[in-house]
């Protein structure tokens, strides 16, 4: 049966299948495959430019070097997509996990960059602690896999509840025209609305191809009425080198200091419970579900890329995105290869900056309106993996309101936990992080270490032709 929650099943043209092959493996004709990357790189680029964007900004970066950083950053994003979708060894998922540069992060870095003096200095102490973060979070990926016990049914949808429902005030930020004008803007708000529209009456009234590429009609579309109506800004593609290549150390040899890399450890362990989140997440949606070997295997990936990045290819930590989660969940595309495909894009992107200059002139009200529905489909699969709790009695139900309370606080007032020590606001002004923590804590006070079981043991994981190595 499929997990996707949505009654329409558009089949993907043209794959190359057999009776054992199964959705996630199948590979679909290169034109499909590219197309339905392109829509994965356009749904999470403004994410994914955010980081270098702010963190360069706030180091006082030449121009120059922040449009390095970005182009570094979308080459990392791609090697790191590749390896957690296509796997090597016993790194890698082989599940439709989009990889970028985490958001969790950007306050740690902007603090040891600025202490160390801000500029060139500034990033190569950054690269330094991610560098040593990437390592310690490889060598404890393995004891995550001992930890899958404790995300049940009741904490993993709550969770993935969290993880759509945090990621909308990006989305209404965006609709409201807060980056491109005065929030609220009606302009920008109906913008945002029309787009939203398109991806509606394209699921409503266009065959299966079609409803695929709904987020992406939505986004060109909606890019096609804001540059008619004068609200779509291309001079930035005018600013971007043709070419560029990053090279190992650009920016200079990475430096360390114990105090930074004690807190970019303590960030990646965070990162590190969101990536778990998000394998629980999609391996839900694509009817593949995450057991500790491909949680282990998708953390390998994750701080491997998060390693190499800080260490030679001037960049920062390495995580799963959620909003192309739930771009697997409202498209039903559940292929690695198609997320895969969007890596490959990536990578040319970083290597073509003039190209990567037109995705980032997609207004911030177009992204608006495709969020919105985005998001909300990762909330929508929350609830739905809710559906298999038992909430006879009270136990389930108290765990589920404090971990959603304690989830969208930090969402609700971002700076309720301000005068709390600094470790405990890296994990509690996450609300993925903070439902986490206290989804798991309440299961075990409630229904002890054994909890009721996690959703990895609903099913196992298919064997499929092209992939019957185990992942660890």
């Amino acid at each position: 049966m499929s997990r996707v929650p949505f009654s329409f099943r558009p089949r993907v043209p043209g794959p190359r299948r057999s009776s054992e092959t199964h959705p996630v493996d199948e590979l679909p004709s290169t034109p499909t495959l590219l197309l339905y990357g392109l829509q994965h790189v356009m749904t999470m680029y403004a994410g994914l430019v955010a980081v270098p964007l702010i963190v360069g900004q706030a180091l006082g970066l030449e121009f120059a070097d922040i449009t390095y950083l970005l182009a570094a950053t979308l080459l990392v994003a791609g090697l790191a997509t590749v390896l957690q979708t296509i796997g090597v060894w016993r790194i890698g998922a082989r599940l439709p996990l989009v990889q970028g540069v985490s958001f969790a992060a950007v306050a740690s870095m902007i603090a040891i960059g600025t202490g160390a003096g801000g500029g060139r200095g500034g990033l190569t102490l950054i690269f330094g602690a991610t560098l040593v973060a990437g390592v310690v979070g490889f060598a404890l990926a393995p004891l995550f896999r001992r930890l899958v016990r404790l995300f049940p049914p009741v904490v993993t949808g709550t969770v993935i509840t969290v993880i759509g429902v945090s990621l909308l005030p990006v989305a209404v930020r965006w609709a409201s025209g807060a980056s491109d004008g005065e929030p609220g803007d009606p302009a920008s708000v109906g913008l945002a609305g029309f787009t939203l529209l398109v991806i509606v009456l394209v699921y409503r009234f266009l065959p299966g191809f079609w409803s695929r590429i709904a987020i992406l009609i939505s986004l060109v579309a909606g890019t096609v009425l804001a540059a008619a109506l004068g609200m779509a800004d291309f001079s930035r593609i005018d600013e971007a080198d043709w070419f560029a290549v990053s090279t190992p150390f650009h920016f200079g040899t990475p430096q360390f200091s114990f105090p930074a890399i004690v807190s970019m450890t303590v960030v990646m362990l965070v990162i590190m419970t969101e990536t778990t989140a998000d394998l629980l997440a999609v391996g839900e949606i694509v009817g593949r579900p995450a057991d500790g070997r491909r949680i282990v295997a998708g953390l390998r990936a994750d701080t491997l890329s998060t390693a190499v990045s800080g260490g030679l290819l001037n960049s920062f930590p390495a995580s799963a995105f959620a909003q192309n989660v739930g771009l697997v969940a409202i498209t039903g595309i559940r292929s690695r290869f198609v997320v895969a495909g969007g890596g490959a894009i990536l990578l040319v992107l970083g290597l073509f900056p003039k190209l990567g200059a037109v995705i980032a002139s997609v207004p911030a009200p177009v992204l608006g309106g495709a969020g919105l529905a985005l998001f909300a489909t990762v909330a929508a699969s929350g609830i739905r993996a809710l559906g298999k709790v038992d909430f006879d009695g009270h136990a389930n139900l108290v765990i589920v309101a404090v971990a959603l309370g304690l989830g969208v606080l930090p969402i609700a007032a971002p700076s309720f936990w301000e005068h709390f020590p600094e470790w405990f606001r890296t994990v509690f002004d996450s609300g993925i992080s903070a439902a986490a923590v206290a989804a798991v804590a309440l299961n075990l006070l409630f229904h002890g270490a054994r909890g009721e079981g996690p959703i990895a043991a609903e099913a196992p994981v298919p064997v499929v032709e092209d992939d019957r190595r185990p992942v660890d």
